[in-house]
C-alpha cells in the first residue's frame, strides 16, 4: 500500500513538472490562439450552430430572454421533470419554466430546436452604475447549420409573438383613463391605469343572437388579419360606432369586446384635452392590442357642425378677410379640438402610429353627429343597441334567475307577445329581476306587470301625440284658409305704399 501512494505521488509530481515545462515553453498568447484554432477547426467539421441568448445585454434585459422563457414554460410544464415556478406582477396564472442547467428539445415546421437554460456563478462585479445579479443566465440554442435561415427569420419572430399572447392572456387587463389637464405621472406617461376586472362578456350580454355572432365574427377576423391589412395597404384598425338610447348594453358591449380580444381598454376624456397636438400625444402613447373609447360623443364637445358660423363684430379675422374657423369646444372648457383633429386622430397619418386598435364611439343620438365620423374607415360599423328583445330577455333570465328552458310556456308567450310594445331597456329589466332574484315566481310576476305598465303608458302616449298631431292639422288648415285675405290686405299696402312714394 505504501508503493502505491510513493508511485502515484511521482506521478503527479511529473506531471506538475511537465505541465510546468509547456507554461514555460508555450506563452498564454500561443496557447489561447491554439485554443481558438481547435475550436474553429471543430466547429468547421461540426454540423450544429449555437446561440447565445443572454439575460442581460450589456446593463439593459434582454427581451428575447424573457420572450424564450415564456415561450418555453408552455413545453417545460408538460415534459419537465423538474421545472421552476413563477407568478409576475398582474398575472392571474402560473408561469412554469427550465430549471438552472436543463434541456428541453422543441419543434417548429419540422426542424428540431435544443434548448438549454445555462446558470452561471458571475465573477466579482467592478464598479457599476447598475448593480448585476450574481447568477449569469442565459439559453443556448442548438440547431444544424442547414435549418439556420429558418430559425433567424421566422423561429425567433414566432417566438416572440406566441411570448406576447402568453404574457397578455396571463395578464389582468387594465384600463387607462388620461390624467387631467394633459398631467403626466412619476414615469412620464399621461395615462393612469388600473386592473379591468369588469365581468361582461358576449356569452351574458342581452342582445340578439344572430347580432351577436355577427359581431364576434368581425372581431375576430379583424384580430386575425394581420396579413390581409398588409397586403391591402391598410392601417391596422377598426372603428365601431354603438348607439342607441340610454341603458342598453353600450358599456357592457365595450367590456365584452375586451373580454373577448383580451385587450387593454383607453378611456379618452375629450374634455380633459385642450389641444390636437395633446390628442396626438396621447394617441402614440396607447400601445397596441388595445380599445379605445370615446363615450357620449356628442355631448363631450360641439363636433356636431362644420358650417362656418358668420363673424362676430371685434372678432379677428385671417390674412385672407375670411373668419377665424370655430372651434369645437366651448369657451367655459378653453377646449380648442377641431373636428378636423379628431378626424385625423381616428384615420389620419397619425391613426398609424401603432397597430391592431379598435376605436370605439357611443352615442344616444346619432342624429348630431358630423357625417364625417360616420363614414367607412372611421366608423366601420354602426351597431343599434336596441330595446330588449325576447331573444335577448331570455339571456337575462337565464343571466339572474337561472331560467334554462324550464319556464312556463304560457308566461313566456305572454311576455314575447308584450316585450316589443314595452319598449324597455335591458338595464330597466334587469333591475326588476336584482330586486326579486331570490324568489323566482315574483320576478317574472313583476317583470310582466312591469311591461304591460310601459306598453300600456306608450300606447297612451302615443294615441295623445296623434291627438296633438291632428289638433295642429286643423289649426293649419284654419290658417290656410285666412291666409289669402290677409295676403290680398298686404298686397293692397304695398300698392299704395308705392303710389305715395311715386307721388313724392
Amino acid at each position: 500500500m505504501k508503493e502505491f501512494w510513493t508511485s502515484l505521488a511521482s506521478l503527479m509530481g511529473v506531471f506538475a513538472f511537465c505541465q510546468s515545462l509547456l507554461h514555460a515553453v508555450f506563452p498564454p498568447e500561443l496557447r489561447f490562439a491554439s485554443v481558438k484554432l481547435f475550436n474553429r477547426i471543430f466547429h468547421w467539421f461540426s454540423s450544429y450552430c449555437y446561440f447565445d441568448i443572454t439575460e442581460i445585454d450589456g446593463v439593459n434585459t434582454n427581451e428575447l430572454y424573457n420572450a424564450v422563457q415564456l415561450y418555453l414554460s408552455t413545453s417545460a410544464s408538460l415534459t419537465g421533470s423538474r421545472v421552476s415556478l413563477t407568478r409576475a406582477l398582474n398575472s392571474t396564472s402560473f408561469t412554469f419554466g427550465l430549471s438552472n442547467n436543463d434541456r428541453l428539445t422543441d419543434t417548429f415546421n419540422g426542424v428540431t430546436a435544443w434548448w438549454e437554460h445555462v446558470v452561471t456563478q458571475r465573477q466579482s462585479q467592478t464598479f457599476s452604475w447598475r448593480p448585476l445579479p450574481e447568477e449569469k443566465r442565459g439559453f443556448t440554442l442548438k440547431i444544424k447549420k442547414k435549418d439556420k435561415t429558418l430559425i433567424v427569420d421566422s423561429y425567433l419572430n414566432f417566438i416572440m409573438e406566441k411570448a406576447n399572447d402568453i404574457r397578455r392572456k396571463n395578464q389582468d387587463r387594465l384600463l387607462y383613463t388620461n390624467s387631467r389637464g394633459g398631467s403626466l405621472d412619476s414615469r412620464g406617461q399621461p395615462w393612469e391605469s388600473v386592473p379591468f376586472k369588469h365581468p361582461s362578456t358576449f356569452e351574458t350580454l342581452a342582445m340578439d343572437p344572430v347580432k351577436k355572432t355577427e359581431i364576434m365574427d368581425d372581431l375576430r377576423s379583424f384580430a386575425d388579419g394581420q396579413s390581409f391589412y398588409q397586403k391591402t395597404g391598410r392601417a391596422w384598425k377598426r372603428g365601431y360606432l354603438l348607439y342607441g338610447p340610454p341603458g342598453t348594453g353600450k358599456s357592457s358591449m365595450i367590456a365584452a369586446m375586451a373580454n373577448y380580444l383580451g385587450y387593454d381598454i383607453y378611456d379618452l376624456e375629450l374634455t380633459e384635452v385642450h389641444t390636437n397636438s395633446e390628442l396626438r400625444k396621447l394617441l402614440m402613447k396607447t400601445t397596441s392590442k388595445s380599445i379605445i373609447v370615446i363615450e357620449d360623443i356628442d355631448c363631450s364637445i360641439n363636433l356636431s357642425n362644420r358650417k362656418k358660423k358668420p363673424r362676430n363684430e371685434g372678432s379677428p379675422a385671417r390674412p385672407d378677410g375670411g373668419p377665424v374657423e370655430m372651434r369645437g369646444g366651448s369657451d367655459e372648457g378653453g377646449n380648442s379640438i377641431t373636428l378636423s383633429g379628431l378626424l385625423n386622430f381616428t384615420d389620419g397619418l397619425w391613426s398609424c402610429c401603432g397597430s391592431e386598435r379598435i376605436f370605439v364611439f357611443t352615442t344616444n343620438h346619432i342624429e348630431k353627429l358630423d357625417p364625417a365620423l360616420l363614414r367607412c374607415g372611421r366608423m366601420d360599423m354602426h351597431i343599434f343597441m336596441s330595446y330588449c328583445s325576447f331573444s335577448a330577455l331570455k339571456i337575462l333570465l337565464r343571466n339572474y334567475l337561472g331560467f334554462e328552458g324550464d319556464c312556463d310556456d304560457g308566461l313566456l308567450k305572454e311576455l314575447e307577445v308584450v316585450i316589443d310594445k314595452a319598449e324597455m331597456t335591458p338595464a330597466d329589466i334587469s333591475e326588476v329581476l336584482i330586486k326579486n332574484r331570490r324568489d323566482k315566481g315574483k320576478a317574472m310576476f313583476e317583470l310582466l306587470e312591469a311591461l304591460k305598465n310601459r306598453a300600456e303608458r306608450r300606447v297612451s302616449r302615443e294615441k295623445n301625440q296623434s291627438k296633438e298631431e291632428e289638433e295642429e292639422t286643423e289649426e293649419q288648415e284654419k290658417r290656410a284658409l285666412e291666409s289669402p285675405k290677409d295676403e290680398s290686405l298686404e298686397d293692397n299696402c304695398k300698392e299704395g305704399d308705392g303710389e305715395e312714394k311715386v307721388e313724392e
